[in-house]
């Protein structure tokens, strides 16, 4: 199979077995995915996952991190995978097989990840998988711009780490994002990176501190709700340029 890993990274936050990390690495060097991050893995060290038979390189050049946004912060688009159970979601859960149809009917998603005319760097895709005991948070959640669901049976909905990254490897060797159309502004500015859409987002919170606006008992489910509302806009980097600009103004006018 034709090497895919080009513009996608695999990201395990809190995994607490090595071998399921093991395991994963060795199911994206089944596929030709190398970019590998994982997010505070639990003890034992999980470098010596013995379980990556055939991807030692997938775990020497592997990444731990120690919160979520160092692990996206340069992506352009987040996938969450999510079974959906005990979750308030705030945006459709996709199933899997539907992920490549979704791309083609989101020309801007499909976009993510290639360079621009005039832009120096691109984005990436980033899949977020959560621990083998809690799955990804809520918080985590609030950070994907969209979510997928592996279809299994509602009596077993949990698959094993290492598998689940298995099969959403395969579904993404064998259904790359298709290019965007010709009618797409192929001179557009490239889709903003995570780690600029938190700036703008830090910005707001003050923003909305000083007009206090946030009160402390809803305080954390707000946050979540605005920061989904920032990913749902679908920025571009001259978007988040001009919005951060007008925040910028805004703090410096009000701020005592």
């Amino acid at each position: 199979m034709e090497r895919a890993s080009r513009g996608v990274r695999i990201v395990l936050v809190r995994a607490r077995n090595p071998l399921n990390i093991g395991a994963a690495a060795r199911a994206m060097a089944n596929f030709g995915f190398d970019d590998l991050v994982v997010v505070r893995p639990h003890a034992p060290v999980w470098r010596e996952a013995r379980s990556a038979v055939g991807a030692e390189a997938v775990v020497r050049s592997a990444r731990a991190v120690d919160d979520l946004l160092e692990a996206v912060g340069d992506a352009s688009f987040v996938l969450g995978t999510t079974s959906g159970a005990r979750r308030t979601l705030g945006c459709e859960l996709l199933p899997l097989p539907e992920l490549a149809q979704w791309f083609r009917a989101h020309p801007l998603a499909a976009a993510r990840g290639r360079k621009s005319k005039g832009e120096s760097s691109s984005g990436r895709l980033a899949v977020l998988f959560g621990s083998e005991k809690t799955g990804l948070s809520n918080e985590h959640l609030s950070y994907c711009h969209a979510l997928v669901r592996i279809p299994t049976v509602p009596g077993c909905p949990s698959m094993n780490l290492g598998q689940a990254v298995a099969v959403f490897c395969y579904e993404l060797a064998r259904g790359r994002p298709v290019p965007p159309p010709a009618t797409l502004r192929v001179h557009a500015s490239a889709p903003a990176p995570m780690h600029s859409l938190e700036h703008v987002f830090e910005r707001a919170v003050r923003l909305l501190d000083l007009a206090g606006y946030l009160k402390p008992k809803s305080r954390a489910a707000t946050l979540l709700k605005l920061r989904r509302l920032l990913l749902d806009l679908e920025l571009s980097n001259n978007d988040v340029k001009i919005l951060g600009g007008v925040l910028a103004q805004l703090e410096w006018r009000i701020k005592p």
